[in-house]
């Protein structure tokens, strides 16, 4: 299939995905078996996925810096072993080696294969010969290459057993938003789906937050009030009194409101329903602490007009908002794949 009839059949992907509500099946089997997979987030991805991923004037374009041949086609295999973190985070890979051509076996993580298998079902509707590019699979075998993530853990395996392949390798990684104390409410509301949509979980959400000196702290929790609900959601609650009771019976002083505890640690991860700070002496100190810790960030979420050197940079709002370029870690899956 040429790359043209691949960004068409991406195209009616698209319009296919836009039509799923909270209501429609779907929706309630990926959330039966991942409970973090809240209706209105997974919505929220799927449309991420069909607008940023799937529109085929955006495919165009992006493809266009690769000097993509119509009949381009990577005559290898390529192992993907995807992450379950959030719903439909594997796509992007996924998306990279369907549009080079190249054979496909794919490792589902069982926290999202329902939502997965589904968008893979809708896009061999509309292209007969993707049963012949992909299979998913159990275990790899026979491929030439691999792009896998993991947790940190994980990541040690995947070092090891793909030693001796060409590979995209993953591990945790965090984002830091820098506040001045100038940011706007729109700015700030646009933090707090930074930091709460799927529920933290993301490796583009927002786990730690850099401060000025004096910064006053509670004047956050009132722009946090959107994610109010979450003190409805029985398992993100669970793991908020677990660590509140922690944090209590250690004497950790923290700030809290009925959803999100506030803590200060230099440590860019954080565990559910908590949220990191830390202060700065500057900005040209902020900027040099991030550097040091670049390897572990994957997007920095700044106001305009600060910290434009860095290239994890990211407007408030707009981590969780991924386009094709933004390429998990920095590395781009596209140059890998057709360097093979």
């Amino acid at each position: 299939m040429s790359l043209e009839r691949r960004i068409a059949a991406l195209g009616q992907l698209k319009q296919a995905l836009l039509g799923i509500t909270e209501q429609d099946e779907i929706i309630y089997r990926a959330n039966s078996v991942n409970p973090f997979f809240e209706p209105v987030f997974t919505i929220k991805a799927i449309r991420a996925v069909a607008n940023e991923l799937c529109d085929e004037a955006k495919l165009r374009a992006w493809a266009g810096h690769y000097n993509i041949e119509e009949d381009i086609k990577v005559a290898k295999t390529i192992g993907l072993i995807c992450a379950g973190n959030i719903p439909l985070v594997g796509f992007h890979d996924f998306l990279c080696c369907y549009i080079t051509g190249a054979q496909i076996q794919i490792k589902l993580s069982s926290k999202d294969d329902v939502l997965f298998l589904y968008a893979l079902k809708l896009l061999g509707e509309y292209d007969s010969g993707l049963k012949d590019q992909m299979a998913i699979v159990e275990r790899l075998e026979g491929f030439d290459a691999v792009i896998a993530t993991g947790s940190n853990n994980t990541n040690r395996y995947f070092e090891y057993y793909f030693r001796n392949y060409p590979k995209i390798l993953r591990r945790n990684r965090n984002s830091v938003a820098v506040l001045t104390g100038q940011e706007t409410d729109e700015e700030m509301k646009g933090l707090a789906s930074d930091i709460f949509d799927y529920f933290g979980l993301g490796c583009r959400s927002v786990s730690s937050l850099m401060l000025p000196e004096g910064y006053d702290l509670t004047t956050i929790f009132p722009h946090f009030s959107d994610y109010a609900w979450l003190h409805n959601h029985s398992r993100y609650m669970n793991n908020y009194d677990y660590n509140r009771t922690i944090y209590l019976l250690n004497a950790d002083p923290h700030l809290a409101n009925e959803f999100v505890m506030i803590l200060q640690s230099p440590a860019l991860a954080s565990v559910i329903g908590t949220l990191h700070y830390q202060y700065y002496t500057s900005l040209h100190a902020a900027e040099t602490t991030l550097t040091e810790h670049a390897e572990e960030i994957q997007c920095v979420v700044a106001g305009a007009g600060i910290l434009n050197n860095l290239p994890q940079k990211v407007n408030f709002g707009k981590a969780q908002q991924p386009t094709l370029s933004d390429y998990a870690d920095g590395v781009d899956t596209m140059q890998f794949l057709l360097s093979l």
